[in-house]
C-alpha cells in the first residue's frame, strides 16, 4: 500500500482524484501547515492504532509490578517528604 502526502487546499481541489487512489488501495495523508491532520484510505482498510506511549515512570512501576514487602499506605505519606531511593530505603527498613 502506498502512501501520498497532500496539502488541504489541493486535497480540497483534487478529492475526487484522491479518493480514487484511496479506492485502488493508497492511503492519502492530508497535511494543513506541513503537520498530518487527517487521512483518505481505503475502505477495507484496517485502522492501525499507534501504541500508546507511556511516561518513562508509568512504564517502569507497570514492569516492576507492586512491591510486596511495602506498606502503600505509608510510602504516599512519606512521597511528599522524601525521595524516591530515600523512600525506599526507609520503607525496608521498617522505620
Amino acid at each position: 500500500m502506498t502512501t501520498a502526502a497532500v496539502g488541504l487546499f489541493e486535497a480540497k481541489t483534487r478529492l475526487s482524484e484522491f479518493v480514487a487512489r484511496a479506492e485502488a488501495g493508497e492511503e492519502v495523508i492530508i497535511m494543513r501547515h506541513n503537520k498530518p491532520v487527517a487521512k483518505i484510505v481505503p475502505l477495507h482498510a484496517q485502522a492501525t492504532a499507534e501504541p500508546h506511549k507511556r511516561p518513562p515512570f508509568v512504564q517502569k512501576t507497570f514492569d516492576m509490578g507492586i512491591p510486596k514487602d511495602i506498606d502503600l499506605t505509608r510510602l504516599n505519606k512519606l512521597a511528599g517528604e522524601l525521595e524516591d531511593a530515600e523512600i525506599v530505603a526507609k520503607m525496608l527498613r521498617g522505620a
